[in-house]
């Protein structure tokens, strides 16, 4: 189960954004049912760069033994 302010990973591209799959976001709200999300993706310095509203399938939680991998943003 996925709750408000856990990290996620995405699974598909969000291109409006600019986002990748496997960019790294945090769930500011779970939707009804749990069938969607509302996430929020910072840059490493703390500034947001989207906030974005995804269905579940478009997620998954971040493993404990996973690290992050680090892109520049234009």
């Amino acid at each position: 189960m996925i709750n408000e302010l856990d990290r996620i990973a995405l699974t598909k591209a969000l291109p409006e954004h600019g986002l990748e799959p496997g960019d790294v976001g945090t769930v500011v709200l779970v939707q009804k049912g749990g069938e969607g999300f509302t996430l929020e993706f910072m840059t490493l310095g703390g500034e947001t760069l989207a906030v974005a509203t995804v269905r579940s399938e478009c997620v998954r939680r971040v493993k404990s033994r996973e690290i992050t991998h680090v892109s520049e943003v234009a």
